[in-house]
């Protein structure tokens, strides 16, 4: 990585490094019994994991070096490219379904979620909008809005539920952030809270999730079996938990264990001081990712960078949230921590424009 002279720049990579080398440990320790009996390696998650995450670490390297990502012409080029993808989810033999989503392209044995990279465009493309911005007035908000909206359609019918609730929120933070009526955002939320009523009423599998949520022992083998494995795993934890290695529901209670619900086995493992530490590292990289933000030297970059910390501030949020039972069930990784190559290489693609974003 380049040379970095202040302090707040140094803390915020150092802790997004750790995160990441946390992460490769408690995916192989979640992941390897789930990999001995389903591919008879115990190792396959670790190493593609750590691929993806040297892979991101590259990339954040190539892009604190790139000279036009505070113009607008680039983030146009990298939305309409990030629109595309969305649209190549469809292409016989290149889009596939996973979990009964189609949003994944899978080529050469690699494969790749475009909602994770259109909502890195789409923060870029607002903050190049609202940096030259001249009025406050609900007009001037509606291009914004509508870059937004598009591709979080797209993203709902594929269907991805998290991605585009996260893209959504992500966006509208940053609109708020720029100074848009608190009127719009109370009209909005109604419409918002009746849209997603519509929407999970019109979706069987999201109103069985509704119902999971409110009681997982209504439907304890199917709907609400996953909840209840999450708890089944927090709950005995302990204040020190059962010890690296040692957690008893990753031996297939709790489906792949290594994807979402990671945290449950950090905590079973770790305890309640584990998680405080997770926790504590979390708010770190926020805290001083906003810290990035307040002194960026641009008006691009201080909404580029507290957009960015914005989206995935409320990502960990919810993970953390649907895992100890306080939200539905939505399919949202935790950052740098879930196995997932798309979910770590776009994190690191946002380190690398932060770091970007706070020089210059």
């Amino acid at each position: 990585m380049p040379k970095l002279q202040n302090k707040p720049t140094q803390v915020f990579l150092f802790t997004s490094l750790l995160l990441t080398v946390i992460g490769y440990f408690f995916v192989y320790s979640a992941g390897s019994y789930w990999g001995a009996v389903h591919y008879e390696d115990s190792l396959p998650f670790f190493w593609k994991q750590a691929m993806y995450g040297c892979l991101g670490m590259l990339c954040a390297w190539v892009i604190m070096k790139f000279p036009f990502i505070h113009t607008r012409r680039f983030w146009v080029g990298a939305y309409i490219v990030s629109i595309l993808l969305l649209f190549a989810v469809y292409i016989p033999g290149l889009g596939v379904v996973r979990n009964g989503s189609q949003s994944w392209i899978q080529l050469a044995g690699f494969s790749l979620q475009p909602a994770e990279f259109v909502k890195i465009s789409v923060m870029g493309f607002l903050s190049c909008i609202l940096a030259n911005a001249t009025s406050k007035k609900l007009k001037s908000f509606l291009v914004p809005m509508l870059v937004c909206l598009v591709p979080a359609g797209i993203i709902m019918v594929q269907p991805d539920f998290g991605s585009a609730f996260l893209l959504i929120v992500g966006s509208f933070s940053l609109l708020f952030i720029a100074g848009l009526p608190i009127r719009f955002f109370i009209s909005i939320g109604v419409l918002g809270i009746v849209g997603l009523i519509g929407l999970i009423v019109s979706a069987p599998y999201r109103l069985q999730r509704i119902y999971a949520f409110l009681d997982p022992w209504q439907d304890p083998l199917n709907s609400g079996f996953q909840g209840i494995q999450s708890l089944l795993a927090i709950g005995p934890s302990g204040l020190f938990g059962h010890g690296f290695g040692q957690s008893r529901q990753k031996f297939l209670y709790l489906p792949e264990p290594q994807n979402d619900f990671i945290f449950s086995i950090i905590v079973e493992e770790m305890g309640f001081l584990g998680a405080i530490v997770l926790i504590g590292l979390f708010l770190l990289f926020l805290y001083t990712g906003y810290r990035l933000a307040i002194n960026a030297p641009t008006k691009v970059g201080f909404y580029a960078i507290a957009g960015l910390q914005s989206m995935i501030g409320f990502q960990i949020f919810l993970n953390i949230g649907v895992v100890i039972g306080l939200f539905p069930v939505t399919g949202v990784t935790l950052p740098f921590i879930s196995y997932g190559g798309s979910s770590l290489l776009s994190t690191w693609l946002i380190v690398g424009l932060i770091l970007r974003f706070s020089k210059d």
